[in-house]
């Protein structure tokens, strides 16, 4: 591969070893020129050889201090092919003046020096083919030629050793050579795809920055996953998988191909493409918009795997290249981030890396830094969102988080619920709402005060803990008797469910032994909301509260709650509807033969002793 900068490397290693073989091999022939009255051809030759090797030495200058780009070091690359031929051609020329020399012993070192020079060419030489045969050729040749005009036996048998010597060279040079591009193509290319894999892709991007230095110029960077590619590998099997991914890299190689671009796979389902130079940034931003549709288009075209008729998309994450300051591993992130957020947009699109999105990532991992020492500094607190009948009775209340940060103020749980999700912090914070959950509905009972359910939220990644299960067996075993574990709640969003139903339902049932119930949160949001209320043992649906939101805009409002009021009835399910602001929305509610009700316009989420108050006026009001 001719993007492996080893290459080049490796070949200008050779130039610095015969750079040194001059100065001492060579410098030998001046003082034996000296003995056997052969000096000046031996100056002429050894003043032309270090001509000559001074040009070798300005290349080797120039690979090394230039900083070279690729096309610059492609450039670069045939003199430096070119000087070694001329120097190694050179060491012929000493040998035909030596031999045509009256001292015998002149023609003893010609020979040595010349089987000597063809071995350390053949070594040398190894990674160019071409070249290491057409100078071994030249350097034995002269001593097959000379070993027959001797006209002897033993001369022809020299001729013959010198064939066979020639044949061993060629033959474990070829061999190397062979093994040096097997060994380079493992290195550079992913076995699955055949295309260039992420060592060969940081090759190219860094040789692209240097380029970028010296050009001024813009490419763009695409960084490409496919969306839920893991689903495949589950249900079908990894051999699927494979093939799918190899159909895929098909498509999008033809792509790459026709536009110039190159491409390689990074591992997993993930594959970069690199373009090649815009002289503005509008103009790659077009293209790589343009490229990038099509590229989407043709991965959604459906494959046809042993029999398996499949389909999937992709999210692209685009980074625009003209900052020759940042390191190749930079521009990736930029399209890792700008990726994920395409997947977080609903997949099967593209985004653009840009200072927003930038400010964004920061923001979050401003959060996360601080989000893991939150528990330990006392930041993380609980807040009870009253919940009402029909008789405006407080029949019991949503545990909702809250964070306040002293350096970032109060951080709302839409923004740092996902990234605990994300970093598995959310096991640690889930055991501790749950925990600190437990302990009020106990303390409240204690008190005499009368909640009738207490909702919790439970995290998917929380519930598929291995330990969880143990966790909430544990802390009900501590904190609460089969009375108070009856009033306890457990809220999953709709859209988190399909992860592992077997399993989800499998824990379900066995919490259900323990006493605790399970809510459907934010229903009708998701896209299989009534084959999860046929599978899951749940006992109560909460309307979400875009719909509620809607009963006073539209006639299709109400009566979409009405269907998932019925839904609800019909499998006799406790109905709960969240996000009431307005009293008319509490009428139409009430009229409809909803169980329970909760928003703004009964109480916002307020701390334990302030719920308590609440609970106690309410029951106060409710008596007279």
């Amino acid at each position: 591969m001719k993007t492996d900068i080893n290459f080049y490397r490796f070949l200008n290693t050779q130039i610095i070893v015969v750079l040194l073989l001059t100065l001492t091999t060579g410098a030998g022939y001046i003082y034996m020129g000296f003995i056997y009255n052969t000096l000046l051809p031996s100056i002429v030759w050894y003043t032309t050889m270090t001509l000559v090797s001074i040009w070798g030495y300005r290349l080797h200058k120039e690979f090394v201090d230039s900083d070279l780009t690729l096309e610059e070091k492609i450039a670069w690359y045939p003199r430096a092919k070119l000087f070694l031929f001329i120097y190694f051609s050179l060491w012929t020329v000493i040998f035909l003046v030596n031999v045509l020399s009256i001292h015998i012993e002149m023609h003893y070192i010609a020979i040595a020096t010349q089987l000597g020079i063809s071995v350390v060419s053949a070594t040398l030489l190894v990674s160019e083919k071409k070249l290491s045969r057409i100078t071994l050729i030249t350097l034995m040749a002269p001593l097959f030629i000379y070993f027959l005009l001797i006209n002897d036996f033993y001369s022809y048998l020299l001729a013959i050793f010198t064939v066979v010597l020639s044949g061993v060279l060629i033959y474990a040079s070829t061999n190397t050579y062979n093994y040096l591009l097997k060994s380079r193509y493992q290195a550079y290319s992913d076995y699955l795809t055949k295309l260039g894999n992420r060592r060969y892709f940081i090759n190219l991007l860094e040789e692209s920055i240097k380029s970028q230095k010296k050009e001024n110029d813009f490419k763009y960077l695409l960084l490409i996953d496919l969306d839920h590619f893991k689903n495949i590998n589950d249900s079908l099997g990894h051999d699927i998988g494979d093939k799918l991914l190899f159909e895929v890299s098909k498509r999008m190689s033809f792509h790459s191909d026709k536009c110039n671009n190159s491409i390689a796979r990074l591992g997993g389902d993930e594959f970069c493409i690199l373009s090649n130079s815009f002289t503005t940034k509008e103009e790659a931003l077009k293209r790589a918009e343009d490229f990038s549709k099509q590229l989407l288009r043709d991965i959604k075209a459906f494959y046809n795997i042993e029999e398996h008729h499949l389909y999937i998309s992709a999210s692209i994450g685009l980074s625009i290249m003209n900052n020759p300051e940042l390191e190749a591993n930079i521009f990736l992130k930029e399209a890792d981030i700008a990726m994920y957020e395409a997947k977080s947009q609903g997949r099967d699109g593209v985004i653009i890396f840009n200072d927003e999105l930038s400010k964004k990532v920061a923001s979050k991992l401003e959060i996360e830094r601080h989000l893991h020492f939150a528990l330990q500094k006392n930041e993380i607190s609980l807040m009870y969102q009253p919940q009402l009948n029909a008789k405006k009775e407080v029949a019991g209340c949503e545990v909702l988080v809250r964070w306040n940060n002293e350096k970032l103020g109060e951080i709302g749980p839409d923004d740092f619920i996902p990234i605990s999700e994300q970093t598995g912090y959310i096991i640690e914070l889930g055991y501790y709402i749950i925990e600190e959950s437990f302990k009020t509905l106990c303390d409240w009972d204690e008190k005499g005060l009368d909640v009738k359910q207490m909702s919790i939220n439970i995290s998917m990644r929380q519930f598929f803990h291995s330990s969880f299960i143990h966790d909430v067996e544990n802390l009900c075993s501590k904190y609460l008797s089969k009375k108070l574990s009856s009033k306890i709640v457990f809220e999953m969003t709709e859209t988190s469910v399909a992860e592992d139903i077997d399993k989800l339902i499998s824990s379900m049932n066995i919490l259900k032994g323990l006493g605790i119930r399970f809510s459907m949160d934010d229903f009708g949001t998701g896209y299989s909301s009534l084959s999860y209320l046929r599978q899951l043992p749940i006992d109560e649906l909460k309307i979400d509260k875009s719909f509620i939101m809607g009963l006073d805009d539209t006639k299709d409002g109400r009566v979409m709650v009405k269907t998932i009021l019925n839904i609800a009835k019909n499998l006799n399910l406790t109905i709960v509807a969240e996000g009431i602001e307005e009293e008319s929305q509490q009428e139409f509610l009430i009229e409809e033969e909803c169980d329970i009700l909760q928003g703004y316009y009964f109480s916002r989420p307020i701390h334990k002793d302030a719920f308590e108050e609440y609970l106690q006026k309410s029951y106060k009001l409710n008596c007279a």
